[in-house]
């Protein structure tokens, strides 16, 4: 009797939480570089490029689509990073889940305004997003950081025990796409920044082609789709119970 008690108790404890949080199919915490080697103009490109990936048909195709067991919704957040402790929310986790709120979602990265112009500290970067797969209202059997970035870390914590840290929380996957310049930045960005199950990193050619890679990156982060040459990598399974959705929420928030 008494064992059933306890177990009433546990399952009326976890139906309020599942009920308040809403599920969805991926939590996406987007890194975006405003560091001193990005000029004015690359940062107009490369904001106008998440716009422009958000407002593309295909992408939002992705995002609603039920297929496979989807819930045809994500969450997502913007953050833009610099040096060490240059880290600003500048749009909070929001519910993607119709055409509209897609558009009111790219137009407010539209208006986001830059804040930094320091060094890189692309550890810091992983630090400051982590956190907040917990901190918000949102429960996915996936979650998946994206830095995007033209160099290497020069400032700050170290990038791989950040990315080691990110994963030990919880965090699935660390994705990372790159602006071609820097010698050695794929080698670095291999190495330190991507990881977790199906990690991967695309690379673009100047900020002039950042928007066409946002769009191919989203479309297999949220669908599975091919990575666009020169890699290709497997899709990563989606279906998950709010019961193992709270375990990790829960293990997240108070780890061991």
């Amino acid at each position: 009797m008494r064992t059933s008690l306890l177990l009433l108790g546990a399952a009326l404890s976890v139906s309020p939480l599942c009920l308040r949080a809403q599920l969805v199919d991926l939590e996406l915490s987007l890194l975006i570089d405003v560091s001193g080697s990005v000029s004015a103009t690359e940062f107009n490109l490369q904001r106008q490029g998440y716009v422009d990936a958000f407002n593309n048909a295909a992408v939002q195709s992705t995002i609603l689509s039920t297929a496979n067991g989807h819930q045809g919704r994500i969450a997502a957040n913007v953050i833009y990073w610099s040096g060490a402790g240059q880290q600003s929310e500048v749009v909070g986790w929001s519910l993607l889940d119709s055409a509209a709120s897609i558009g009111a979602f790219a137009s407010s990265i539209g208006s986001t305004l830059r804040p930094y112009q320091g060094n890189t500290a692309v550890g810091d970067a992983l630090a400051f997003a982590t956190p907040g797969f917990a901190a918000n209202s949102f429960d996915a059997p996936r979650q998946v950081i994206d830095v995007s970035g033209d160099g290497a870390t020069n400032s700050g914590g170290d990038t791989l025990t950040a990315r080691n840290a990110a994963l030990a929380a919880g965090v699935d996957t660390i994705n990372g796409i790159i602006i071609l310049g820097q010698s050695g930045l794929s080698t670095f960005y291999s190495n330190n920044v991507v990881g977790g199950t199906g990690g991967f990193l695309l690379t673009a050619t100047g900020f002039d082609t950042f928007g066409t890679a946002i769009a191919d990156k989203l479309k297999f982060e949220i669908g599975g789709g091919p990575v666009p040459e020169p890699s290709t990598y497997g899709a990563i399974g989606a279906a998950v119970l709010c019961g193992l959705v709270l375990w990790r929420r829960r293990s997240t928030r108070n780890p061991a």
